[in-house]
């Protein structure tokens, strides 16, 4: 009696295995969905002959199962995945080494390539990082008009906000902790600018400290995967979603607990702030679009992406912003033309991605942060706390804060809708590119 021997014994399979695994744990951390790590694990395995493979991706873990039909036992790994730290410059290189692996690529040149990837540190040092972020805020100061005063106070807002988060997270405090303490120190900051108006200095006289808080907060949503965890969701990755969105909704709270703590330190020293009767009025067009590309700037840089990146960001926020003026002048509501404007963001993203070679998650949350509703969230927080027994006010404030909410779940309505519509002329395009390339052969 003889049997025939399996080209891919144990040993071989496991290697296979391990690789496609730290694969999907990499692109996972890096920002990437649950679908995206889910379809490359599946397609690293698959070149290197185990299929079919079972994954399973959930918020902290992934495991990856192969069940060959002579043998007893299937081949399990699983992989603990510790938290998420965006790094677009690693989930670029990432996709490259993908390719190359579909390209014939060895299986000991690609663990050697992805050991290499794993080891490089991260683009950009922190002082850069603290400045991007500090940007990210004049950007916003900028697309709401303000003179170069409040930008320059937005700026350092934003920065003694980014410092003290970052001296938090190096003492390993966790992130909760982290939004309320730099959300405290913004507010607290916005609420004692006004103390430059006693100088009697003219240009110190029309300082908003509302512009300041609003900066701040777009900064401190800046790193939430909204889009990711709707993406999740649509996409059937349940537990996935669901983390993603309870992690939204914890480090969101915290930045209203910090807003809520620094306006309330504010007014027991004297430094009330009155709420506004009516939302932030944006600058002229031209500073709106001069902002949004900075924003996405920012964001790029401190994902940790390259000039080409960076670039393409910059360029997409204009597309996002332009499809939200054009739904706003139409008639429709911020919520809806938030809406316009992301879905116009993303399916062009997945497009220029595919064409550019980039990851489509990468410029599309650069793309889509200008519209995230800061004002409006610190407008509603204002509200709250300086209703006292006014109900009236108490009921405008929460009205502005659902409001608020409705324009967050627009967005990622939004970015979701043009990512899947975006999908099918990806793949289109793809297929008439490798047609045109066999017609030349």
């Amino acid at each position: 009696m003889t049997a025939v021997l399996p080209i891919i014994d144990d040993a071989l399979g496991v290697r296979i295995l391990d690789l496609a695994i730290r694969i999907g744990e990499s692109m996972l951390v890096s920002g990437a969905t649950a679908s995206d790590t889910t379809l490359t694990i599946v397609r690293v395995s698959a070149v290197y002959g185990l299929d079919p493979v079972h994954v399973d991706v959930t918020y902290n873990s992934i495991t990856v199962a192969h069940h060959r039909s002579d043998a007893a036992q299937p081949l399990t790994l699983m992989r603990v995945v510790r938290g998420s730290a965006p790094d677009h410059e690693r989930l670029l290189r990432l996709q490259a080494l993908v390719a190359e692996i579909d390209g014939g690529l060895s299986l000991d040149g690609a663990v050697a390539q992805y050991r290499e990837i794993r080891r490089t540190p991260f683009r950009y040092r922190p002082p850069v990082v603290i400045l991007a972020q500090a940007l990210l805020a004049v950007g916003v100061a900028v697309m709401f008009g303000a003179n170069w005063l409040l930008i320059l106070l937005a700026f350092a807002a934003a920065a003694l906000a980014a410092l003290t988060q970052f001296g938090l997270a190096r003492a390993k405090v966790p992130f909760f902790f982290s939004q309320i303490a730099g959300a405290f120190v913004l507010t607290l900051f916005a609420a004692l600018s006004p103390l430059l108006s006693t100088t009697g200095w003219e240009t110190a006289q029309s300082i908003r400290p509302s512009v300041i808080v609003a900066s701040g907060i777009v900064l401190m949503l800046a790193g939430l995967t909204v889009v990711g965890a709707a993406q999740d969701a649509i996409d059937g990755f349940a537990l996935t979603a669901t983390g993603r969105i309870l992690e939204l909704i914890t480090q969101t709270l915290g930045v209203v607990i910090g807003i809520l703590a620094g306006l309330e330190t504010a007014r027991v020293i004297g430094f009330g702030m009155a709420p506004p009767s009516m939302a932030l009025p944006l600058g002229p067009v031209g500073l709106q679009f001069a902002g949004a590309a900075l924003i996405a700037i920012a964001v790029a840089v401190f994902n940790g992406a390259r000039s080409r990146i960076i670039v393409v960001s910059a360029l997409l926020s204009l597309l996002a912003w332009f499809g939200y003026v054009a739904a706003s002048a139409v008639g429709f509501d911020t919520a809806a033309a938030s809406g316009v404007g992301a879905f116009v963001g993303s399916f062009v993203g997945v497009v220029v991605a595919y064409r550019l070679h980039v990851p489509s998650v990468a410029i599309t949350t650069a793309a889509i942060l200008p519209m995230v509703p800061g004002a409006a969230v610190f407008r509603g927080l204002l509200g709250v706390v300086e209703s006292g027994e006014n109900t009236a006010e108490l009921f405008t404030g929460l009205t502005t804060l659902v409001g608020a909410g409705i324009i967050g779940v627009s967005l990622a309505v939004g970015a979701s809708l043009g990512l899947y519509i975006g999908a099918p002329v990806r793949a289109t395009l793809r297929s008439v590119t490798r047609t045109r390339a066999r017609i030349r052969r």
